[in-house]
C-alpha cells in the first residue's frame, strides 16, 4: 500500500427506525437498571430519616386533606373510613407526582452523559418511575396497620389492584416522555411543572371521591386518567363505586398518552445533544 495505512471510521448513531430504537433499549437493558439503582440511592442519601419520607409524606396528606375535606367541608366518603379512601388515592398521585417531577428534569440533569456518548435517550426519563415505585411500594406498607385499625379489610377485587399501579405507570411515563423532552428545549418548563402538578392534584379526587362531581361534569372530570385509576384502586381495595365510562376513558387515555409521549420524544431526541 506504499506505506499508506487505511483508516477506518465507525460511526455510531441512534437506530432510525423505531424497530431499531425498541432493539437498542433491550442492549442497553442493564444501563437503565445500573442508572435506576443510582437514582434509588441518590434520592435517599444523606437524609437522616431515609425511606422513612416514603411514608411520612402520604400520612401528612393523608391527615390534611381528611381534616378539610372530611372534618370542615364534611364531604361523603361511600361508607369507607376517609383515611382509608384519602391514602389510596395519595399513593397513586404522589407515584404520578414523582416520577413527572423526577424525570422532567433528568435530561438536564444527566446531560453531560448525553452529549458524549450514544444510548437510547429514553431510558433516562424512564428510571424516574424506579424510584416512584419504590416510593410507593414502602408508602403501601402502612396500610396494614390502617386495615386493622379501622377493621376494613380487602376482598378478591383485591386482584385487579397491579391493573390500576400498572396504568398509573403508563400515565406517568406518558406525560414524563412529552415534559422532558420539552424541558430540554424550553427552559420555562422547569418552572411551570411544579405549578402544574399542584393544580392536578386539586381536580384528582386525591382528598374526595369522584362520586361528589355532579352528573353534568362527570364526563369531562373523568378526562383526567387519574380520576378512573384512582377509582379503580378505591375500588379494588375498598369496594366502592366504580365509573365504568371513567375506567375506559382513563385506560384509553393512559395508552395514548404512552404512545403519544414515546413519539414526540423521538422526534425531539435528534436535537438533546445540541441544546442541552
Amino acid at each position: 500500500m506504499n506505506g499508506e495505512s487505511e483508516e477506518h471510521i465507525l460511526i455510531i448513531e441512534a437506530g432510525r427506525t423505531h424497530s431499531r430504537y425498541l432493539h437498542d433499549l433491550w442492549l442497553y437493558r442493564e444501563l437503565f437498571l445500573i442508572l435506576a439503582w443510582r437514582d434509588i440511592i441518590v434520592r435517599y442519601k444523606q437524609t437522616v430519616i431515609g425511606i422513612t419520607w416514603s411514608i411520612i409524606r402520604p400520612l401528612l396528606g393523608m391527615i390534611a386533606f381528611t381534616i378539610v375535606f372530611s372534618k370542615i367541608a364534611n364531604l361523603p366518603s361511600d361508607n369507607v373510613p376517609y383515611p382509608l379512601t384519602v391514602y389510596a388515592a395519595m399513593l397513586v398521585w404522589q407515584f404520578f407526582n414523582n416520577t413527572v417531577s423526577i424525570g422532567s428534569e433528568s435530561l438536564l440533569n444527566n446531560s453531560n452523559l448525553i452529549s458524549k456518548v450514544y444510548f437510547p435517550r429514553l431510558i433516562i426519563p424512564s428510571t424516574s418511575m424506579t424510584v416512584s415505585l419504590t416510593d410507593f411500594l414502602i408508602s403501601a406498607i402502612v396500610f396494614i396497620p390502617l386495615f386493622f385499625y379501622y377493621r376494613v379489610f380487602p376482598n378478591w377485587r383485591i386482584v385487579f389492584l397491579p391493573f390500576f399501579i400498572f396504568l398509573t405507570a403508563i400515565t406517568s411515563l406518558g406525560a414524563t416522555y412529552i415534559i422532558s423532552a420539552l424541558n430540554v428545549k424550553f427552559r420555562d418548563f422547569r418552572f411551570a411543572v411544579p405549578f402544574a402538578l399542584q393544580l392536578g392534584m386539586y381536580v384528582s379526587p386525591v382528598g374526595f371521591i369522584s362520586s361528589v362531581v355532579p352528573g353534568n361534569w362527570r364526563l369531562l372530570f373523568s378526562l383526567n386518567p387519574l380520576a378512573g385509576i384512582i377509582d379503580g384502586v378505591r375500588w379494588s381495595l375498598f369496594g366502592t363505586q366504580l365509573y365504568l365510562p371513567s375506567l375506559v376513558m382513563s385506560a384509553a387515555i393512559s395508552l395514548l398518552l404512552l404512545l403519544g409521549g414515546y413519539f414526540i420524544f423521538r422526534f425531539m431526541e435528534r436535537e438533546f445533544a445540541d441544546v442541552i
